[in-house]
């Protein structure tokens, strides 16, 4: 995290881009007239997109982390005085008593469909909204995840804030990591079977095509088996993973039930002792902001490659 935004901040020499600039965000295409000078951002991948760009100094303050996440120390120290407004999604009042003029959210990232905060329910308080783009599966038709959603956002959020060239250096240092990181790797005589492990016990939590789980799992030469759910990150039943037998099992680790407390669930149920996965404990733990759209996909697709080949 640190280098990454020192490699930011070397960027903030380049000139700004002018405004009024336009951007898509989701199904809207939506103009900034200047760039934000108070922004909020939701949810811990989304607040260091806006971190990796050098853009503390816009905001005043995030939301959505501590209700289901913990800072680690890069990010606590990049994050410096701004306050966490509300643990959890925020209200209309939080976003409005804060000043803000600008809220970087997505659907079920920060934004309920039909809920009270949404970029028409914002609009009239003079609150811009950009939208995390894996997230518009839940109001509109889009493809399947992919690693361009990420990079789109943060040069969406590089023109949106004048600071574009940063935004296009970040997005070409991070697409030659991840080739560099793909060149070491020894090719795949078959792409192992892959399921993403979330939450839940009765019924598992995972993510589908839309989910950007699936992205990171094709990039490292994997498949995800539940490539043919229609959702983004979506409930299943136990039935379809012993039906599709995955080979190795991504853990999300997040909240209160720990990495290594889903793994011993899964190990210990007689269910899934024919598992692949469970047979040979193959078990990788992403980190939920590793998981989800942000600066960090690059080395998730490492540690997934790896693991896909390990003995």
């Amino acid at each position: 995290m640190r280098p990454l935004l020192s490699l930011a901040l070397l960027a903030f020499a380049g000139p700004a881009f002018a405004h009024p600039v336009t951007v898509q965000s989701c199904d809207r295409e939506v103009t900034f007239d200047a760039p934000p000078k108070a922004a909020v951002s939701n949810d811990v991948n989304l607040t260091e997109m806006m971190l990796v760009l050098g853009l503390t100094e816009r905001m005043v303050g995030f939301t959505g982390i501590n209700g289901w996440n913990k800072l680690d120390e890069a990010m606590r120290a990049d994050v410096g005085e701004l306050p966490e407004l509300s643990e959890k999604y925020p209200s209309k009042e939080v976003l409005i008593g804060a000043g803000a003029d600008f809220y970087f959210a997505g659907w079920n990232y920060g934004m309920r469909v039909g809920g009270e905060v949404t970029p028409d329910t914002l609009a009239p308080f003079g609150i811009q909204v950009y939208e995390l783009t894996e997230s518009c599966t839940h109001i509109m038709d889009k493809p399947p995840a992919r690693m361009d959603d990420m990079y789109a956002d943060l040069l969406n959020l590089g023109r949106i804030f004048g600071v574009a060239e940063r935004a296009e250096a970040l997005v070409a240092g991070y697409r030659a990591e991840l080739d560099a990181i793909l060149a070491e790797m020894t090719p795949l005589e078959n792409a192992p079977r892959v399921f993403v492990y979330d939450s839940g016990e009765d019924m598992p939590f995972t993510a589908g095509r839309y989910a950007m789980p699936n992205a990171l799992i094709q990039a490292a030469g994997g498949t995800n088996i539940m490539d043919d759910v229609e959702k983004s990150w979506t409930t299943v039943g136990w039935e379809a993973v012993v039906e599709r037998d995955p080979e190795v099992i991504v853990i999300v680790n997040y909240g209160d039930v720990t990495a290594a407390q889903k793994r011993d669930f899964m190990m210990q149920n007689p269910a899934f002792a024919d598992l692949s996965a469970v047979r040979n404990d193959r078990f990788v733990t992403l980190e939920y902001v590793e998981a989800t759209p942000g600066p960090r996909n690059i080395g998730a697709v490492r540690t997934l490659a790896e693991a896909f080949r390990a003995e």
